[in-house]
């Protein structure tokens, strides 16, 4: 399982002095006609010190869980970092569109989703991301965690015109329960660069796993970064856990980091036109 229910993001950097943000809950839906719930958060002022250029959003995708406080609240975080931010729910098909309880059978729900129904779902959130409500004009990203996280790197062979997937210890090698297609099988397909990052300790994702993701995308030419942080368990990206507070500080970084320098390409490719 993924992060607990009372599980938060860890604080931005202090590199980065956040601004002030918006945020509301809202339904989207996708060319399918599945309505989903979605968080959307954007900046209300710009962040000190930010590299990121604006306009710049995201997708978030969220673990098995589903859409919860961890992922609302990161979207927040997200948007107090400069991007627009849309956090997206991917059991709609199956679970409807009410807040779920704690015991929600989430696994029943993650097994029922289909690749091609969650690249439906982030297209939605990509045209929101695109709206004048959203206002994102610049480079688009994606970014999940476990079961988000294998998604969230899926989303880079589809034709949403993302400039950069990060996948937080999502699975990259063998078959997974609802039947998508493993990362390192379709490396050769990816459009946009990928950051994937690990806990050295995790149990779920051998260090052949990860190997073979990254020789993949080796061969296929992709702009590619993987990072494994020893001793970290699955899930540590989460200030209730304070003795990985340094991975999480450091994962945080790599994030800002990717999205900044190839939202940055990005807009100079767009000059260049």
């Amino acid at each position: 399982m993924c992060v607990e229910p009372d599980a938060r993001p860890p604080a931005l950097p202090h590199a980065i002095a956040g601004g002030a943000a918006d945020a509301r809950a809202l339904t989207l839906e996708a060319d399918d006609g599945n309505r989903f719930r979605a968080y959307a958060a954007m900046p209300r002022e710009r962040a000190a010190r930010s590299a990121i250029p604006d306009g710049t959003g995201i997708v978030v995708i969220p673990d098995i869980r589903g859409l919860g406080p961890f992922y609302e609240e990161l979207a927040l975080r997200f948007a107090e970092a400069g991007l627009r931010a849309v956090a997206v729910d991917l059991y709609a098909r199956t679970a409807g569109t009410d807040v779920r309880p704690p015991d929600f059978d989430s696994r029943e729900h993650s097994g029922k989703t289909t690749q091609a129904g969650i690249a439906a779902d982030v297209a939605a959130a990509v045209r929101f991301l695109r709206s004048d409500e959203m206002g994102a004009t610049g480079a688009l990203f994606a970014v999940g965690f476990c079961f988000g996280g294998r998604a969230s790197l899926l989303q880079g062979i589809e034709p949403h015109g993302l400039a950069g997937v990060i996948g937080f210890y999502g699975f990259p090698t063998a078959p997974s329960r609802n039947g998508s297609e493993a990362p390192a099988d379709v490396a050769d397909r990816f459009r946009s660069a990928v950051l994937a990052l690990y806990g050295g300790a995790d149990q779920g994702i051998p260090p052949e796993a990860i190997e073979t993701f990254d020789a993949a995308l080796e061969r296929a030419g992709v702009d590619h970064e993987s990072v494994t942080y020893p001793g970290a368990p699955h899930s540590f990206f989460d200030k209730t856990r304070p003795e990985h507070a340094a991975a999480a500080s450091d994962a945080w970084e790599r994030v800002l980091d990717f999205i900044a320098r190839h939202a940055g390409d990005q807009s100079q490719m767009g000059a260049r036109r």
